[in-house]
This record gives C-alpha cells, sequence and structure tokens, in this order.
C-alpha cells in the first residue's frame, strides 16, 4: 500500500509543507515536553481573554444546536453590517456579509472561486501564498522594502498592472493592515493613491482588516472608504476579540461582486456548511459592540502600544532597521545591516538567524523567507504576545485612560516579552 503513497498525493500539496507560525508553536511544545523552557515570539495569538459579556453570550446560546444558513445568522450579518458603517464608514448590505469558520477559510474559498491572478505584497501572511499553490493559482508577488514601510504604493501596483501585455486581466490584490508579519499600516492618504489605480484598472481588493481594531491608537482608515465598489473587507473574532480558537471570520463584498459571493457560498455549502451555531450568536453581541468593549479595546491598545514601543527600541540599539509599530502585535525587524557580521558566526540567512535564536537563546521567532521575502534577508517576525494578558488587563484597568502605564508596569506585567527581546539582542551583539 505505502509504494502508491507519494504516486497518489496531490501535486499541488508537494512541497507545501506546515504553516510556519503553527509548526513553530509545535516545535515549542515539543521542546517544553524535553526539559526546554522557550520564549515562544512565534504565534499570532492575542494574549487577552475574550471580552467577559461575549463570554457570557456564549454561554447563553449553548444550546443553539440548529445548522445555520450557510451565508451566516441573519441578525450577525446584520451586526457585521453596522460594524463596518460605524467603524469604518462603509455601507453595507448585510445580504453581502458572509460568513465563515475563520478568514482563513474564508480566503481560500475565494481564492478557489476566482479565475484569475492573485496578486500579493511582501512581506505577506504565512498562507496567502500556500493557499494559491494548493489550487493551482498564479501569484503575483510584489516585493516591498524598508525604506517603503514594506508597504505595496500605489506606484508598484500601476507598474504591475501596465506591464502585463493583458492590462485588464482579472486580478485580486490582497492587502493586509494593520500588517501581519510587520504591524505597520497605510495612511489615508496612500490608500486613496491605492484605490485611484484599483479603480483604474479594475482590480478586486481583498482587505485583510482583521487587525483594524487593535490600531494601536484607534485610527484605523479601511480602503472600502474610497474604493467601495471593488473591496471584499475581511474581518472576525480572533484578533480585536482575542477569539482565534473561536474559528469565526467574515467576507463582505460590494453589490457588484454578487457573482463572486455566490460562488464562494456555493463552495461553503459543499465544504464547512455553516459557523458553529452558538459562537455566532455570540459574535452578534461581539460585533454590535458597546462601551464595555470599547474600553477593553483601548487597555488592550495602550498596552501593545507602550511594549511594542520600548522592544523596538531595543531591537534598533542592537542593529536592527524597524519601522515604529503602529498596529496588530507583531514586530518585523531586519538586520540584514549587519549581515557580515551574522556572516562570520556562519548566519547566513534569516532562516539560520531564527534558529541560532531558538537552539541558543531559547527564543522562537519565525524566519521572514516564511513570509515571501528573500531568502539572504536577515528579518524575521516576533508576536509580543508571550505574557498574561488577563493579569496585565486588570492592572491597566487600575490606569486611567488618559495616563500612561506606570514605569515599572511592562517589567512586572510583560517580562517574558521583554526577555525574550533581551535574548535576541544580547544574540546580536555578540562579538561586538
Amino acid at each position: 500500500m505505502n509504494i502508491h503513497k507519494h504516486v497518489s498525493l496531490n501535486l499541488n500539496l508537494r512541497g507545501l509543507g506546515e504553516s510556519a507560525t503553527l509548526a513553530i508553536n509545535d516545535r515549542c511544545r515539543e521542546m517544553k515536553k524535553n526539559g526546554v523552557e522557550v520564549l515562544n515570539l512565534g504565534i499570532g495569538e492575542s494574549p487577552f481573554p475574550v471580552p467577559n459579556f461575549v463570554v457570557k453570550a456564549l454561554k447563553m446560546y449553548a444550546t443553539e444546536n440548529r445548522y445555520l444558513p450557510v451565508k451566516g445568522l441573519p441578525e450577525l450579518r446584520k451586526a457585521v453590517a453596522d460594524y463596518h458603517w460605524h467603524k469604518d464608514g462603509v455601507k453595507v448590505d448585510p445580504n453581502n456579509v458572509l460568513i465563515g469558520p475563520g478568514s482563513k477559510m474564508l480566503m481560500y474559498l475565494l481564492q478557489l472561486s476566482f479565475y484569475g491572478e492573485i496578486v500579493v505584497p511582501t512581506p505577506c501572511w504565512v498562507s496567502y501564498v500556500p493557499q494559491a499553490q494548493l489550487i493551482g493559482r498564479q501569484v503575483q508577488l510584489i516585493n516591498t522594502n524598508f525604506e517603503d514601510k514594506w508597504h505595496m504604493s500605489a506606484e508598484r501596483l500601476a507598474e504591475l498592472c501596465e506591464s502585463e501585455h493583458d492590462t485588464y486581466r482579472p486580478r485580486i490584490v490582497v492587502m493586509c493592515y494593520p500588517g501581519n508579519p510587520d504591524g505597520g499600516t497605510y495612511t489615508a492618504e496612500e490608500l486613496k493613491e491605492i484605490a485611484a489605480v484599483a479603480r483604474k484598472y479594475e482590480v478586486i481588493l481583498l482587505s485583510d482588516e482583521i487587525y483594524a481594531q487593535i490600531h494601536h491608537r484607534g485610527e484605523h482608515v479601511s480602503v472600502a472608504k474610497y474604493y467601495p465598489e471593488g473591496t471584499i473587507l475581511s474581518s472576525g473574532l480572533s484578533k480585536w476579540c482575542a477569539a482565534g480558537g473561536w474559528r469565526l471570520g467574515t467576507f463582505t463584498f460590494p453589490e457588484n461582486l454578487d457573482w463572486l459571493r455566490e460562488a464562494i457560498t456555493d463552495a461553503a455549502s459543499q465544504t464547512y456548511t455553516s459557523v458553529s451555531s452558538p459562537i455566532q450568536w455570540a459574535g452578534v453581541t461581539a460585533f454590535k459592540g458597546g462601551l464595555e468593549l470599547e474600553r477593553y479595546l483601548w487597555h488592550v491598545r495602550r498596552i501593545f502600544r507602550e511594549l511594542s514601543g520600548r522592544c523596538a527600541e531595543m531591537l534598533r540599539e542592537s542593529g536592527a532597521r524597524i519601522h515604529p509599530p503602529e498596529g496588530a502585535f507583531y514586530l518585523f525587524p531586519d538586520f540584514t545591516p549587519i549581515a557580515d557580521k551574522l556572516n562570520k558566526r556562519g548566519i547566513m540567512t534569516g532562516k539560520d538567524l531564527c534558529e541560532a535564536l531558538l537552539t541558543e537563546k531559547h527564543v522562537a521567532t519565525v524566519p521572514g523567507v516564511s513570509f515571501s521575502r528573500p531568502a539572504n534577508e536577515f528579518t524575521f517576525r516576533m508576536s509580543y504576545v508571550n505574557f498574561d494578558g488577563a493579569t496585565a488587563l486588570a492592572a491597566s484597568e487600575g490606569v486611567p485612560l488618559h495616563e500612561n502605564l506606570p514605569d515599572n508596569f511592562l517589567d512586572t506585567y510583560c517580562g517574558k516579552t521583554l526577555d525574550a527581546t533581551k535574548r535576541i539582542c544580547d544574540f546580536m551583539n555578540q562579538g561586538a
């Protein structure tokens, strides 16, 4: 039987490998089993608890056991539409909202249903390109750089469209901001310029705004505000509501992309059927929000803002190029400026660097190559979330929101993250 296993494997699966962020998490678990305590900066998971009023809603609806419509619970679709109106200023018909078991599955079904080209700026989330590979879809990468703040500019998008023989070929451009893995975001002016190019070349934008509500200063702007007719908005509960394990994602479509929405709905009906009923009912409460959620978010933002700023400064002092973090909970330091020093220590790639940090300093990070960056670039993603979020949140609630956190707050409540960052800096300074 085993002699046929390689012959029967789908060609699109060969060499795919496990998601890099999930793989590093598994490796940390294995090291812990063997008695090695690892400071894990690899997995992108909010450290904070799900807001209490949302947990209460889940308990209240735990007895809901019926299959719900494939597109999602009508009350939830309306709550999502209202959320995008109040938060983003984008008018949405609830009929154009689709609920899925996490935005990851919805993104996969989008690529499966769409017949054109997928365009992805790098660095990008680890699963965009592998998903396209699974389906056998062509992917165009737009490699950005540090000087551009890892942003895709309107000019770069226009160059891509104009360089092809078929300028108006069907395309979806994937954007993610605040960014995974870089923690950066776009200005309103940049988004207006990108929207103008997308409109000119009839490009569809998939705007992954799953981190929108943890913009560190609460100033997120959606590109859908400037290009409503061509933007698919992606959101969900995993990041701003700290409910990654609940697996609830949302896609919001413009009216004129109803054909694509219906195609994805058909695919959903043949795959996951519908999202868990209790989770969807609790999702209504989460998306409706209210004062309790807003207070929760402002405390989360303040902790992330001050922690990320301190970590970024430590990394900068150890030789990294790094932009001030603006949102999400990631830093993407670039140690290419000290490449010669690293080379002399036998570290030739970003993957080598992450492996050395893990084996020598017991700090887990994810190399830039996993985010579609060049192998010889000394970048990696670090998720500054390995602290007890419940304890930190409770302590923050005792400090008025108009004030900065006390000087000893981060050392007291986010010590593991600071320790991990210090270990990275110590490694970089070896032999200095």
